[in-house]
This record gives structure tokens, sequence and C-alpha cells, in this order.
């Protein structure tokens, strides 16, 4: 800032062009001033960069049983030890020499949906075929995973199957029982 020196001696009144001209001095020098900090762009430092954003949105697997499994009827001779009637994924069933199958047969069909490209774990459990206090052993054939290739429908049908181990002394009769579908994401 500039400053005006004034000198007055005593009783001497400052002639009123001096004083004028120091606050006008003063003046400009602050309008200068100020005219420059205002002229410097204000991004001159500055600095942007973008970041993408995004969000999955992923909902819940669902389940539904489109077929029961059936074996058709097993006409069981007299044996010794177990044997094992087995149903294909596909439904084909294979039956040991000892075990006369017939009537129609049918795999375990299921259909999940959930969201595309995830990957969903498959898992089934069974107690086994049992009429009374007999049961038949049931061990399942599934695919342990698959990756969902749509959201929500049409989705994926899973095609269930497996093994009976057929005891030769199992008493007759209708035997049930019930398979547990589990499928979550991995």
């Amino acid at each position: 800032m500039v400053n005006a020196l004034l000198t007055l001696k005593a009783g001497s009144v400052p002639d009123r062009h001096i004083v004028r001209r120091t606050a006008m001095t003063r003046f400009a020098f602050c309008s200068i001033a100020a005219f420059a900090v205002i002229a410097v762009p204000a991004s001159a430092g500055a600095a942007q960069i973008t970041a993408a954003t995004s969000a999955n949105i992923v909902k819940p697997v669902q389940l539904t049983k489109l077929q029961d499994m059936d074996y058709g009827t097993l006409l069981v001779s007299n044996y010794t030890g177990t044997r094992n009637v087995v149903m294909s994924r596909a439904g084909a069933l294979t039956c040991p020499v000892e075990i006369t199958c017939s009537g129609a047969t049918k795999q375990a069909r299921f259909n999940v949906q959930g969201t595309n490209r995830l990957v969903v774990g498959i898992s089934v459990t069974s107690a086994g075929l049992v009429n009374g206090g007999n049961t038949i052993p049931f061990s399942p054939d599934v695919v342990t995973s698959i990756t969902m290739t749509n959201s929500g429908a049409p989705g994926t049908d899973i095609d269930v199957g497996g093994t009976l181990t057929v005891n030769g002394s199992i008493p007759g009769g209708l035997y049930t029982g019930t398979l547990t579908i589990t499928a979550d994401y991995q």
C-alpha cells in the first residue's frame, strides 16, 4: 500500500489537495489489488477426475418343483445283501438282475431362478424311502452348481436322479420319502 507522508507544523492546516491525492492514491492501489485477485482464474490450480459408480442388484434364489421322482414298481426277489437301483438325471432306470423294474419312471425336476451370471450351489438331502419301520436308503445325484444364464424367468431346470440301495429281505409295500433341495448363491 502506498502511504503519503504528511508533515504538519503546529498550527498549520494541511492543503486539501494533498489530503485528497493521498486518499485517491490509496483507493487506486486497493482497486488494482482487488482487480488482480479477481482476474486470476479460480481453476488455475484445480484438478478434476471422474469415478464410475455401479450397483449389482441381486434377487433371491427361487425354487419351483416341476415333477416328483418315481421309481415305478420294483419286483425284489430273495437275495442276500443289497442291490442298487439307479435313476439317471435324465430319468433312465438301471436295475440289477435280481430286481425287475416296471412302470413309468421319472426323475425329480426343479426350476431355479435367480440373477444372471451368478453361481448357484445345489444340494439335495433325503432320509430315504420309508414304509413303517423299514427304510430304503437313497443317495441323490444332482449337479452341485449352476451359473445362471438369465435373471428371473425362465430360469434353469435341474434334474435329480439317485440310487436306491435295496435289501433283498425288505418287506413289500409302498415306500415313500422326500427330497430336500437347497439352492443358494456361492
